[in-house]
C-alpha cells in the first residue's frame, strides 16, 4: 500500500494486487462491502493519517479504478460541509455501492497528478503515440534509473481512468512526485513531453 498527499482534502492511495490477494480478496470483491474491504478501506485511512496526516472529518468521496496488472488505485477526498444543509443519515451506508465504488459523480474533472515509470525508453515512446492524440500538458524527467512521465491536466473522471490505464500498461506508478522529480531527477522535457516524444521518435 503506497499513499500520496496530493492536495489539502485529497490523497491517493495505490493498492496492488498482492496486497490484496494476501487480505483474501479478489479483484471483483473490491466493488462490494464485505466486512474485508470495510477492514481494508479503515486500514488505508489509518495509512494515510500515520504516513501523511490525513484525517477524516465529515463527509469523504471516495472513487477507485482499477489498472490492468498493477493494482487499484483510490482517491479519498473530504467534502467540506455546506452550512444549512442537513445530512441525511440514510446516505451513511449504502450496501449496494460498498465503501470503495465507482462512484458516477464524484466530479467533473481531476486535478490530481498522473505521475508513471518507464524501466525501457521504447515503453515511453509507445505511450506517447497511444496518448498524443488526447493532447496532454505533459513533463519529463530521468530519475532513479527510470523515465517518469508527469501529466498535470485537470480531467474529466472518464479520461483519467482511461489515461491510467493506458499509462498503466506500458509503464508503473511512480512513487515519486512531481516536486521530488523537479529536485533530485534530471529534467529532460519540460512542457509538451508526450507531443515531443511522438513527433520525434517513431514506434
Amino acid at each position: 500500500m503506497r499513499v500520496e498527499r496530493i492536495a489539502k482534502d485529497k490523497v491517493r492511495i495505490f493498492i496492488s494486487y498482492d496486497d490484496l490477494e494476501e487480505r483474501g480478496i479478489d479483484r471483483d470483491e473490491i466493488w462490494h462491502n464485505g466486512k474485508k474491504v470495510q477492514d481494508l478501506f479503515w486500514d488505508m485511512m489509518e495509512t494515510a493519517y500515520m504516513e501523511v496526516g490525513f484525517e477524516i472529518a465529515g463527509p469523504i468521496s471516495v472513487e477507485a479504478f482499477t489498472m490492468p496488472t498493477e493494482g487499484v488505485v483510490v482517491i479519498v477526498t473530504r467534502i467540506p460541509s455546506i452550512p444549512g444543509v442537513a445530512q441525511d443519515d440514510d446516505d451513511d451506508d449504502d450496501d449496494d455501492e460498498g465503501l470503495i465504488h465507482r462512484h458516477q459523480n464524484y466530479a467533473q474533472s481531476i486535478d490530481s497528478q498522473l505521475v508513471f515509470s518507464f524501466d525501457e525508453f521504447d515503453d515511453l515512446i509507445a505511450v506517447c503515440h497511444t496518448l498524443v492524440a488526447y493532447d496532454l500538458e505533459s513533463s519529463l524527467f530521468h530519475y532513479h534509473d527510470a523515465y517518469h512521465l508527469v501529466i498535470t491536466d485537470p480531467l474529466v473522471v472518464e479520461t483519467f481512468h482511461t489515461i491510467a490505464a493506458v499509462l498503466g500498461e506500458y509503464g508503473v506508478p511512480s512513487d515519486a512526485t512531481e516536486a521530488v522529480l523537479t529536485e533530485y531527477g534530471h529534467e529532460i522535457i519540460r512542457e509538451d513531453a508526450i507531443k515531443t516524444i511522438a513527433e520525434r521518435f517513431a514506434v
